[in-house]
Formats: C-alpha cells, sequence, structure tokens
C-alpha cells in the first residue's frame, strides 16, 4: 500500500492525498482546487499527478473549496466511483460548487472584457454541468457508521469540529490478511468553537495525516471576537464614517460573523449601521446549517431559548442580485459588507475591495487565515501596493485581522485531538495542510509528545505504507 500527496502539500490548499493498494484500488482523500498560490495558482489545477479514470473511491473530508473545489474537474477527466461524505457535507459541497463553477465563469468574462494586446483569455476550470454529474456521484456515509466500500476496506467518519459536516476519515484496509488503519483528519476545528461540537475521539491508527495550519499559534491569547468587532465597526462607521470590507468564508465564518454581531445585539452594544451579506452562497449556507441544528453546541442552544433565529439582527440584509452588490459601491454611507471569498480571490469582495481600498476611511477586516500569495495574504501582510483584477492599486484603507475566528484548531487543539493516541503505535505521522516553517515547528512540538516518525510530504511525493 502507497500514499501520495498530490496537494496541501507543504501548503494549505489543494488538498489531494492519493491511497493506492496491492489489488489496484485506488483511494483518494478530497480533491481540493488551490487558491491564493499566485501566478502557478492555474497551472496546479490544471495538473492532478495521477490519472483521474484510474481513482476508485473519492472519501470527501468537508465541503471547503480547497478541499472539494476540483472534484467536477475530476469527473470532467474520467472519474465514475463513488463520492463518500456526510450529509451535510453533501448538501453544503453541492451549493459551493456549483457556486464555484459560476464564480471561475463570470470571472473569466470579466477579465476577457479588459484582456490587453496579446494576453491569452481565460477559461474556467469547469462548467456547472460537470457539478450536476458530481453530485450524482455523492453517496452519504453517517458519523460512527461502519461501511465496507470494498471487501477489506471500511470508513468510519468521525466530527471534525471544523464546519458543518466536516469530518476526520478513518480507514481500516486489509491487505494479506493484516489490517492496516489510517486516519486523515481533514480540517480540525477547535475546541470551544462558538457555534459547532468539539472534534470526536477515535480508535487508534496506524497512520495519521495530520492537518497542521495553525501548528505554531495559540488563538485563544487573542482579544474576544465581539468586542474587537465592536471596536473595529465603531472606529470605522461611526467615527470614521467609512465602510468595513470583511472577506469571508460563505461556509462557516460567515455564520460566526453573523452568531458574534447578532451576539451584541442581544447585548445592546451592536453598532446602528447597515449590515450586508453580499454572497448568495453564504445565504443559502446560513439556510443549511438552520436545517442542521444538532450540530451546534451548548453555548448556541442556550442562546436559542431567548433568540429563535441566532444569525439575525436589526440592520442585517442578505444581497442576492449582481445589481444590489454593485449598488452597494455607489451608496456612500457607512456599512458592513461581509462577502466570499475569505482569502479575497474571487467572488463579489474583490469588487469591494477593489472600489473601497483606496479610502483611508475604509477598513479591511481579515478574518481567517489567508494563504500568503492572496490577495488577503498580501494585504495581511502590509503590502501598499496590491494587483486586483491585472491592475495595480494603492493601500489606503486601514487593514485589520481577527485571527481567532479561524475555524482551524491551534496547536493545543490539534495536540487535544491527537490525544486519544499512543504514540508508540503509530508508524507514521504526515504533516499536511500548513506551510513549511510551520509545519517543521509542529513537528518538533509532536517529537516532543512522543510522536517519532513525522514526516512533511512535498509536493507529488509518495510513501510505502507498511
Amino acid at each position: 500500500m502507497k500514499i501520495a500527496f498530490h496537494g496541501a502539500a507543504r501548503t494549505v490548499t489543494g488538498s489531494k492525498h492519493l491511497i493506492t493498494l496491492k489489488n489496484g484500488t485506488q483511494i483518494l482523500l478530497d480533491c481540493g482546487l488551490f487558491q491564493g498560490m499566485g501566478h502557478i495558482t492555474e497551472k496546479l489545477n490544471g495538473y492532478f499527478g495521477f490519472d483521474a479514470k484510474k481513482v476508485s473511491y473519492l472519501i470527501l473530508s468537508h465541503a471547503h473549496i480547497d478541499h472539494c473545489g476540483l472534484l467536477p474537474r475530476l469527473v470532467a477527466e474520467g472519474f465514475v466511483g463513488n463520492i463518500y461524505c456526510t450529509s451535510a457535507t453533501m448538501d453544503l459541497a453541492k451549493i459551493l460548487m456549483m457556486d464555484s463553477a459560476k464564480i471561475q465563469m463570470q470571472d473569466a468574462e470579466y477579465v476577457n472584457k479588459h484582456l490587453r494586446t496579446g494576453e491569452k483569455p481565460d477559461k474556467p476550470l469547469y462548467t456547472d454541468d460537470d457539478v450536476v454529474k458530481t453530485i450524482a456521484q455523492m453517496k452519504v456515509v453517517n458519523y460512527l457508521e461502519d461501511y465496507e466500500i470494498e471487501p477489506n476496506v471500511r470508513l468510519m467518519f468521525t466530527d471534525a469540529g471544523h464546519i458543518l459536516g466536516s469530518a476526520a476519515v478513518h480507514l481500516t484496509i486489509t491487505e494479506d490478511g493484516r489490517k492496516t488503519c489510517v486516519t486523515f483528519s481533514g480540517d480540525v476545528g477547535r475546541y470551544g468553537d462558538l457555534l459547532l461540537k468539539s472534534p470526536q475521539v477515535f480508535d487508534q491508527a496506524d497512520f495519521i495525516l495530520m492537518e497542521s495550519t495553525y501548528g505554531d499559534s495559540l488563538h485563544k491569547d487573542l482579544d474576544p471576537i465581539e468586542d474587537k468587532l465592536y471596536d473595529i465597526i465603531n472606529n470605522t462607521c461611526n467615527v470614521k464614517k467609512g465602510k468595513v470590507i470583511i472577506p469571508a468564508f460563505s461556509v462557516g465564518r460567515t455564520q460566526e460573523l453573523l452568531y458574534a454581531l447578532n451576539s451584541l445585539e442581544l447585548k445592546h452594544k451592536l453598532p446602528d449601521v447597515q449590515y450586508y451579506v453580499d454572497s448568495p452562497l453564504s445565504t443559502k449556507a446560513t439556510e443549511v446549517l438552520k436545517n442542521h441544528p444538532e450540530v451546534y453546541n451548548n453555548g448556541v442552544k442556550e442562546t436559542l431559548k431567548v433568540d429563535h433565529d441566532v444569525f439575525a439582527f436589526k440592520g442585517l440584509r442578505f444581497i442576492e442580485s449582481v445589481e444590489e452588490s454593485k449598488a452597494l459601491n455607489d451608496d456612500p454611507r457607512p456599512c458592513v459588507i461581509i462577502s466570499a471569498s475569505g482569502m479575497a480571490e474571487a467572488g463579489r469582495v474583490k469588487h469591494h475591495i477593489r472600489n473601497n481600498i483606496a479610502n483611508e476611511k475604509n477598513t479591511i477586516l481579515l478574518v481567517g487565515y489567508c494563504e500568503p500569495s492572496s490577495l488577503g495574504g498580501r494585504l495581511m501582510a502590509g503590502q501598499k501596493v496590491v494587483d486586483i483584477f491585472r491592475r495595480d492599486y494603492e493601500v489606503k484603507a486601514e487593514v485589520q485581522s481577527i485571527k481567532s475566528m479561524s475555524a482551524h484548531g491551534d496547536y493545543e487543539d490539534l495536540l487535544k485531538f491527537l490525544s486519544c493516541q499512543d504514540p508508540a503505535k503509530v508508524k507514521k505521522l504526515f504533516l499536511v495542510h500548513g506551510e513549511y516553517e510551520v509545519q517543521q515547528h509542529f513537528a518538533k512540538t509532536l517529537n516532543d509528545h512522543g510522536f517519532k516518525n513525522v514526516e512533511i510530504p512535498e509536493y507529488h511525493q509518495e510513501f510505502d505504507l507498511s
């Protein structure tokens, strides 16, 4: 049995890990879109590093686009097997993949209208027809269900606490009469998340693929989210009379923001301005979350006793049409605009940033991890001039961040996730989904906690699991 790492290898995006059994069965863990990798992004998304037609099954950990966003491309290139995921992941992945297809087509159309002489036209990676075919191949497996994929291959999901429907993947594979247990963490959520339950414990694994996004960071030392939100909105909208632009992932982050703003209203502290969620996908994702109240933690359940809708408050409006979205840029009144994508790499938020970045009254608020090469990452790094739609813009707006809003656990959360394991019984632990310097730091931390065989795979690197 072998495993190869075709994405999220020494980076945090494009999750793809391919297990190949002796009998030729190939199991792909996630098939995510590379995002925010600068000029090489298009090349990375255009080459899998393996033959899509030879993949037997796909197991999807959760619905974030860097984990599911290339599934339609995989299907378009000949993958015909089942895609296993939880029910909520299926619900979310449907709308995210369709939205991704539409964004790609819209962005390509916009760029192609403004081509300079000699520039090549953009093409979307896949179409909405490819998404429809992909959805037809999805199959639901419930949390803690012992599911047989094929003889000698069993699958179990446990709740990873990252977003609605997110799961850690546990495979039990029998070859030559010997069982091997492989765990893929997916993305690990936070213990004490604003909305969701904490990650579940899981049985002993022989090999572990572990995410490491915040393997060198602690979130708990940062300011409370509600207080920071209040300070930024009040200073920008009420004092400077400007706008707050918040790039936020449509799934998870947007709902956390709405919940925090609703909490401010319940405490009579919410600044009296207009709040816009400018993302049709966010609207749909919020409804999906409302339809799965079983995932809420006890804190949210207590709030529901006094407030039947924890994602609604005075002044909130969901924007649907492109015309309404464009009108926000012509409205001079102070407001808060929450819009996708979270790394500011695509979608409506990119247009809002372009239209507001040169005004010092405004604030761009980053509320989660941004890949360093992404527009969000470049803003977070303090660049004074950024490229947006192939044009340079001077950064005069204030740039702020609330790192504690990340849905990824910090290194204490990651260690707690692994605390159910006997390190001496783990033959090898692979660090994925992290920047290389962070992974090196986390590898040392893991060594100190008894995990002696830690690998940091390179892009397309293959290992024997024996």
